[in-house]
């Protein structure tokens, strides 16, 4: 027994005398150096797009701080918008035992769309080396290099690109642009989950309105309609009978699933309600469809600051435009994904939440269910 107090007694020791060891590195310890980096960028402005994400973009490297005593360091790679004396700045990586941070234009690009920076827009930003002595405190002090600046497009894909589509041709009075009866140039429906079963909104500019659905590569080939006439709004057949709209001058909800053959429309009439909004949880404020930019609109309302609001078909609750799952404060100008409960994406019963008391304009992206937005901007 008295051994094995001793060997304890003894690895105890061991560890105390190392722990005091590093206490007193620690307390010598004294900056002579900042970190440096020491590797010149191949560029001075830099484009990503999508043949070059998976590519290498640059490899920093840079030489350690010098504290005048052998320590462990820690480092990593800030950068931020050039100019803003690194208010924001977004974490690129640590940095390699090598002293250096080899990046991906993807991680790159992915920093710049966190900072909200506008895609294919050129912005000049900083990176620097973030250094601090390794230890187990919790506090630490932290030593930057000088930073080194160029200008880059951030990249952001067109997510009508993204997701599989089902055209929509149809009589529609040549809305927003497209042709009547035109398979190449028709409305989409898209499928969010790749699984063959599409939803999207759908301006129809004419009082009685056709339609039908068809692979747009496919021309005409592997239309389906609706199985009889008057339509069932419910069952789909090859070469089925044109689907006739109900609502005259209208946006429609449409969600189809093609395997299984079957769809349903609703009319839409979104608008936005909320203690946000002039008149609260009463009664609506609607938004007008821009035939232009295929988009639900408002040119100016009044809102509340942080107090909550949300979008809704109708005047009821069939179907609502939301956050993903908790309330969301939003950002004048940034554009945010939002979600269609109909389509059982929503978790919960989430609000946006106005950012300041002011007018703003809205605008809602509804023409793709891959990535519904809105984006509102004060005015």
């Amino acid at each position: 027994m008295k051994n094995i107090f001793k060997i304890l007694f003894t690895a105890i020791l061991g560890l105390t005398l190392a722990s005091c060891e590093r206490d007193d590195v620690l307390a010598v310890a004294d900056l002579k150096a900042k970190p440096e980096i020491t590797s010149s960028l191949s560029a001075t402005s830099y484009v990503i797009n999508e043949t070059n994400l998976l590519n290498t973009f640059e490899t920093i490297i840079f030489k350690k701080a010098n504290y005048g005593v052998a320590v462990e360091t820690e480092s990593q790679l800030e950068l931020a918008v050039a100019a803003t004396s690194f208010a924001k700045p977004i974490n690129l990586g640590l940095a390699t035992s090598d002293n250096y941070v080899k990046l991906t234009y993807t991680e790159l690009n992915n920093a710049l769309i966190s900072l909200g920076l506008a895609p294919n827009t050129p912005v000049d930003v900083e990176v620097r080396v973030k250094s601090n002595i390794k230890s187990s405190s919790a506090t630490k002090s932290y030593v930057y290099s000088n930073p080194i600046s160029f200008k880059v497009s951030p990249f952001k894909a067109n997510p009508d690109d993204l997701f599989p589509s089902l055209a929509v041709p149809g009589g529609y009075g040549g809305a927003s642009g497209y042709a009547d009866w035109n398979p190449d140039n028709a409305p989409r429906l898209y499928s969010a989950k790749k699984d063959d079963k599409y939803a999207g909104f759908v301006w129809m500019n004419v009082a009685s309105p056709e339609f039908k659905f068809t692979y747009a590569k496919e021309g005409w080939g592997n239309n389906k309609g609706d199985t009889a006439d008057p339509n069932t709004y419910t069952s789909l057949a090859k070469d089925g009978k044109n689907i006739k709209g109900a609502f005259p001058n209208s946006t429609y909800f449409i969600k189809v699933d093609w395997a299984g053959n079957t769809y349903s429309v609703a009319q839409a009439n979104m608008g936005i309600i909320g203690e946000a909004t002039p008149t609260g949880w009463n009664s609506d404020t609607k938004l007008t469809f821009n035939t232009t930019s295929k988009k639900f609109e408002i040119a100016s309302i009044a809102l509340t600051g942080g107090k909550i609001f949300k979008f809704r078909n109708n005047d009821s609750w069939s179907i609502k435009i939301q956050p993903k799952s908790s309330d969301v404060t939003l950002v004048s100008g940034k554009e945010v994904e939002v979600f269609n409960s109909a389509e059982g994406t929503v978790n919960g019963d989430p609000s946006f939440i106005c950012p300041e008391t002011g007018n703003y304009k809205i605008v809602l992206d509804l023409h793709n269910s891959g990535y519904y937005n809105m984006t509102i901007t004060k005015l």
